[in-house]
């Protein structure tokens, strides 16, 4: 019985994959439908075009968008490149910003899964575009990617940046190593959550790739100082570890560990040995994970890896940041760990809460209530579920050994990648 189900599985998936493109264009499509039947405002884009322009009148942080509660007032919380970059959005009109902002972060839904794809597997390419278009039209049912492409965030867009500079960019000598790094360090200027990319960089050895990350965010900071001195300075001075421009820590939109922790103890959880122990835990973890990933060189389980735990450590992880699930779905279902029971409940938990936008659903629950301190443990505990699916996949990452495709097989070892050469196709 069991044989037969995963035949049959197997044969879904195969029909799937070989109508990879139609299942992105019908996906596609009703995303279209549902975004002109139940359109949601982008306030993230608003906050992008109404606010970067300031960054030419020396206010760019003293401006907000008004809202509503739970959080009234959204100010502008990246650099000063950012602003730069974003101006052009206030030269259009918001019909034609909203349709083009989504439009780019739909086509980097493709960009992100080959990339992740490219970084773990060494099938024939199209192999691997028939997978990517396939997991790209999933993506837009996923709550983080939903999330984002509904808030007019920049999150898929620098996902794809960073994907792309990692297993996409084509180089020759020492050029490869400069699309990586570059790419990197361009995606964390803008918004500095990306920058723990440079953490694979570094696991994987890429010195020069990691040097070139560090001097393009250098130069991104030197022309933003140049264009924007005083916006700079109080931003590197002070506003960058401001916290509370972001918002409340204790939301359920927070899907941090210290987020986490909040609602389960408290607002003083951080002075507590409660904090330490956790993210001590959860840092192991994480090097357990990191160790096994570099032992049987797994690109994109580094890549997980990194990513995953930066959104843990950061103090503010909105749901919508969780767009790297996508990511380490693709590990779950297709890497070198993808038979074993662990990596195929954490996928299914996954599937679950994100296909179920149950972070949402919470959310809807805390808006209604007045002041929800001390949180409602009925409402804390499963507001952990990204916390719990991020250390689960920790777990199924940790194991170094490579199991075989076929049985008495030995696996051929991938030889690890070095800065200054070009990525296999």
């Amino acid at each position: 019985m069991e044989k037969a189900i995963r035949a049959r599985c197997r044969a879904t998936g195969r029909w799937l994959t070989d109508r990879a493109a139609w299942c992105l264009a019908g996906s596609l499509a009703l995303y279209a439908l549902t975004a002109l039947t139940h359109p949601a405002e982008p306030l993230d884009l608003r906050v992008y075009r109404e606010i970067a322009p300031h960054v030419l009148t020396g206010d760019l942080y003293d401006r907000v968008v008004r809202t509503g509660p739970p959080i009234p007032e959204l100010p502008f919380t990246y650099p000063p490149f950012a602003a730069l970059v974003l101006l052009p959005l206030s030269h259009l009109s918001w019909t034609a910003a909203v349709v083009l902002w989504r439009a780019a972060s739909l086509a980097a839904l493709p960009v992100i899964t080959a990339g992740a794809l490219r970084l773990l597997s060494s099938r024939p390419a199209g192999r691997v575009r028939q997978r990517a278009l396939l997991w790209a039209a999933a993506g837009p049912w996923l709550e983080p990617v939903r999330h984002t492409l509904d808030q007019g965030q920049i999150n898929l867009l620098l996902g794809a940046a960073v994907l792309w500079g990692l297993a996409l960019h084509r180089g020759v000598a020492g050029r490869g190593a400069v699309g990586r790094g570059a790419a990197v360090g361009l995606a964390a200027s803008l918004k500095l959550t990306p920058a723990v990319a440079g953490l694979y960089l570094l696991a994987t050895r890429q010195w020069r790739a990691a040097v070139w990350s560090v001097v393009t965010g250098g130069a991104t900071v030197a022309l933003a100082w140049c264009v924007a001195p005083r916006e700079s300075a109080r931003y590197w001075s002070g506003l960058v570890t401001d916290t509370r421009r972001v918002g409340p820590v204790w939301t359920v939109r927070n899907q941090s560990l210290r987020g986490a922790l909040t609602r389960l103890a408290g607002p003083d959880v951080t002075a507590s040995a409660l904090w330490w122990a956790a993210l001590a835990l959860v840092t192991l973890a994480a090097v357990a994970a990191l160790r096994g990933a570099v032992r049987r060189d797994d690109r994109l389980g580094v890549l997980v890896t990194v990513e995953l735990y930066g959104l843990l450590v950061c103090p503010v992880s909105w749901s919508h940041h969780w767009i790297w699930c996508l990511p380490a779905m693709i590990w779950l279902a297709h890497g070198p760990h993808r038979h074993r029971p662990l990596s195929r409940a954490v996928l299914a938990l996954w599937a679950l809460v994100t296909v179920t936008r149950l972070v949402p659903r919470l959310t809807g629950i805390e808006d209604r209530l007045a002041h929800p301190l001390p949180y409602p443990a009925p409402l804390a505990w499963p507001g952990c579920v990204y916390v719990l699916c991020a250390v689960l996949t920790f777990l199924a990452l940790a194991p170094a050994a490579r199991r075989p495709e076929h049985p008495g097989v030995a696996p051929a070892r991938r030889p690890p990648v070095r800065s200054g050469t070009s990525l296999p196709s």
